[in-house]
């Protein structure tokens, strides 16, 4: 049977990742565990990076004390929202990342040495755990959390706090849980349409 759709998913698991997933800032109390997370990043670890260099770093905050202090580097109104959510992630760029090349890049032999230029570094590392955000994004929905990204209000003072002493740059935050009757997710907002985005040269 020949079909009418380019989609390799079918429409229910479509709607979970993209069309009806919200943005939540209210979840249901169930934590989420440990082997749930590494389930998740072993899905999106496969999604394709700039010469495989895999970039992205998790900083789970789960202690009170932890949660408020990366509370302090957030704007107000996102701060209740990471406090409470059941599963509360700090989604980093690795600047050391070429020292995994040889594991990671095994055809290249000496691929690090290629890299020795911190600038260069920290921007490849910032796009493609930028990119390997939005697989987790996906991957955290297709496992049946609702989740919430945010921003980050003062990068530069979390990193000196939560995550000093690494080569981890942070560049944003990922709540995640459970569904709750009432989500909290505003509206839907409208996209733009096919045509006001896609040309050809």
């Amino acid at each position: 049977m020949t079909s009418t759709t380019p989609f390799v998913l079918d429409p229910t698991a479509q709607d979970a990742l993209f069309r009806t997933a919200r943005t939540a800032r209210v979840w249901d109390d169930a934590p989420v565990s440990d082997e749930h997370l590494e389930s998740v990043y072993d899905l999106c670890r496969w999604g394709p990076t700039a010469l495989n260099t895999s970039p992205l770093r998790l900083l789970r905050v789960t202690s009170t004390q932890a949660r408020e202090r990366l509370a302090s580097h957030l704007a107000e109104g996102n701060r209740e929202r990471t406090l409470t959510a059941p599963l509360t992630l700090v989604v980093a760029a690795d600047t050391d990342f070429h020292a995994h090349m040889d594991r990671l890049v095994p055809h290249w032999p000496g691929a690090a040495e290629h890299f020795t230029d911190e600038d260069v570094r920290a921007a490849m590392a910032r796009d493609n755990a930028f990119l390997q955000a939005g697989y987790l994004i996906v991957a955290l929905r297709a496992s049946g959390l609702e989740v919430g990204p945010m921003g980050i209000a003062d990068p530069a003072g979390l990193d000196a706090d939560l995550l000093a002493g690494t080569s981890w740059r942070s560049l944003l935050v990922v709540n995640a849980g459970w569904p709750a009757a009432d989500n909290g997710a505003h509206p839907r907002a409208p996209r733009l349409e096919p045509n006001e985005v896609i040309r050809a040269a």
